[in-house]
């Protein structure tokens, strides 16, 4: 089998890059044996501002003007509702964070993103003494269902190979590649937390934060808003919402934990008054950069190898964004953007 590009991994990464190849008319074909699961799990929001500092975004309105259009073309090919737009409501916890969101929401770069007024609401069920600051353009995208979606797509269409990716196997030469019977002009790693075991890049310095998030039925809390606080309250209809996130460090499984179970029931407690049951639990490891950042970019020795990587928290938003720019930088040539670009660590 001959093909443009070999593209390992199908979460956010790897499906916005096959997007983008279709739009160009290159062929692929995906390996993926769905041992990474921070896409499937994650809470899906897209969010423009910092809502622990009140800043923006890296390049959150670039991030957007791809992002949003992708997901309508994706939801068509699919023939899936994928977007839920929604605003976020951040609660105050002071009157101080009052007076911070205030300052913020004045910005040239944040007006766009930040209501300017204080929103008061009669929740019974939140505890919001200090009421609340409305984020604007934001939502959910259902990226458990887009996966699923896209996988089945990749295989009615003969382009997902589901097994694991035996880097030994891989054959490389000045100008292609070729493993098993596939040859290709170039091969993309998207494997999120999985590139630690790629022998190509394992010494990029990407640290995987464990993510867990609890899913609860709260009949009594009615709210048609993303709520903010210490943790996300994210509607899903029918009384349920996903509750998130953990960070943790030092434990790289996927499997939910008593100890993050409990976080997240103790942080809910504080901004919820009204009962619930918790339903579901989920976990992942985020694939995170220290400087925030994702790695992007091509190998220093071996050229057709290139990598798509690094969206830790923030993939609904930035994979499009980025997916993007490394087809542009390997197709047309147009520089990658030195923030993003795996160079930064070149030795």
């Amino acid at each position: 089998m001959k093909v443009d590009y070999i593209v390992v991994g199908s979460g956010l990464a790897g499906i916005a890059l096959c997007k983008f190849l279709s739009d160009r008319d290159k062929s692929f074909v995906v390996i993926d044996d769905n041992s990474q699961q921070s896409s499937t799990v994650a809470g899906g929001l897209y969010n423009p501002v910092v809502l622990k500092r009140f800043t923006k975004v890296w390049k959150a309105k670039e991030q957007l003007l791809t992002a949003m259009p992708y997901y309508d073309e994706l939801a068509k090919l699919l023939d899936i509702q994928l977007d839920h737009r929604i605003p976020i409501y951040r609660l105050f916890a002071s009157i101080e964070e009052q007076n911070n969101w205030f300052q913020a929401a004045d910005k040239k770069a944040l007006s766009e993103f930040m209501d300017s007024n204080l929103i008061q609401l009669d929740k019974e069920a939140i505890h919001a003494n200090f009421g609340f600051g409305k984020v604007l353009q934001t939502g959910r995208i259902n990226t458990s269902l887009l996966v699923i979606s896209y996988k089945k797509y990749l295989k009615d269409n003969n382009r997902l190979i589901e097994s694991a990716f035996e880097y030994s196997e891989l054959e490389i030469h000045d100008s292609k590649v070729a493993y098993k019977n596939i040859e290709a002009e170039r091969i993309v790693f998207a494997e999120g937390f999985g590139i630690t075991k790629n022998p190509f890049f394992k010494n990029l310095p990407l640290n995987g934060t464990k993510g867990e998030l609890i899913t609860i039925h709260a009949p009594d809390l009615k709210i048609d808003f993303i709520l903010k606080s210490s943790v996300f309250l994210i509607p899903l209809g029918s009384d349920l919402y996903r509750v998130g996130a953990t960070y943790e460090r030092k434990d790289k499984s996927n499997t939910p934990s008593k100890q993050g179970k409990e976080e997240l029931v103790k942080k809910l407690n504080k901004v919820i008054n009204c009962p619930y049951e918790i339903v579901d639990q989920v976990a992942g490891i985020r694939p995170t950069v220290a400087d925030r950042r994702p790695l992007i970019g091509q190998h220093e020795k071996y050229a057709p190898l290139y990598i798509l990587n690094g969206l830790g928290s923030r993939g609904v938003m930035i994979s499009p964004y980025v997916a993007n720019a490394l087809l542009n930088y390997i197709e047309n040539g147009i520089a990658l953007d030195p923030e993003i670009d795996i160079k930064r660590f070149s030795s």
